[in-house]
């Protein structure tokens, strides 16, 4: 099962609004019932906090919203020890506090995370400027990353107006 991060979502909802694209709504309406698109809880606060109509619409379709658990927690932890990061001082080219318990609900459930954070070519020479896509694809951390648009080409699904 595929794992929302808040800019997936976000985008998703900024340049395929559900009344310019009912299809890609309906679909991701019945993958989220049929219990095949989850979120973490603190993404689903960002979404709520930056386009309040899509948390609404989430809500309303019964997303699953995977809460922080002391196993999230204690991943979390590690991930931000691997990535150099002490305390709460986050490089503010990197990534943030929300985003490791994102990494880490997705890496404790085994799925997949969707993200349209861009990806960073030629990675930064300290490992807390890195983003959410290269902060999964470091060997220690290893959750697949893919963005919205390759979670419609890799589902199989067929959109007719």
């Amino acid at each position: 099962m595929p794992l929302f991060d808040a800019s997936s979502i976000i985008h998703a909802w900024d340049n395929y609004p559900p009344e310019l694209f009912p299809p890609l709504w309906d679909w991701l309406g019945q993958e989220i019932v049929n219990g095949n698109l989850a979120i973490p809880g603190v993404a689903l606060e960002e979404v709520g906090k930056k386009t309040p109509e899509c948390a609404v619409w989430l809500k309303g379709n019964g997303v699953t919203v995977l809460p922080l658990t002391s196993e999230v927690l204690a991943e979390s932890l590690r991930i931000k020890h691997l990535l150099g990061i002490e305390e709460d001082q986050y490089h503010t080219k990197g990534v943030g506090e929300n985003d490791i318990f994102i990494i880490a609900t997705a890496s404790v459930h085994g799925l997949t995370l969707i993200s349209d954070e861009g990806r960073q070519f030629g990675k930064p020479d300290i490992l807390a400027k890195y983003k959410i896509p290269a902060v999964c694809e470091l060997q220690d951390v290893g959750v697949r990353c893919i963005n919205f648009l390759q979670l419609i080409r890799t589902s199989g699904a067929v959109f007719k107006s």
